[in-house]
């Protein structure tokens, strides 16, 4: 009995990106070349995005703990990748206290 396979396409992946990277394995490769940049907590992905030549990855990350945590400082860093998910460029977008209002999260 054959096995039926489905594909399904996250946002942010394209038909004519290279089938080795896709938008998962682009912030996988944007974070851990962030986390070795900086040395610092990640908190996670907040954006990935194609580019025109590869992918734009943004990076929340813990720049000090504080107690209580809502007192944290964070920082968005963005990393533009190649399409193969090399780091071309790096760089911190901006700072701002864990639980501010702002606009965290979105392409600084």
């Amino acid at each position: 009995m054959a096995v039926k396979r489905r594909v399904v396409r996250l946002e942010g992946d394209r038909p004519d990106r290279p089938a080795g990277l896709t938008a998962v394995t682009a912030s996988e490769a944007g974070l851990r070349h962030i986390a070795g940049l900086t040395g610092k907590e990640m908190e996670g992905v907040t954006l990935v995005e194609p580019a025109d030549d590869g992918w734009v990855v943004v990076v929340e990350v813990v720049e000090d703990r504080r107690i209580p945590s809502s007192g944290d400082i964070l920082a968005l860093y963005e990393a533009d990748l190649d399409p193969e998910g090399n780091l071309l460029a790096y760089r911190r977008k901006g700072r701002y206290r864990r639980g501010s209002s702002g606009n965290q999260g979105e392409r600084p």
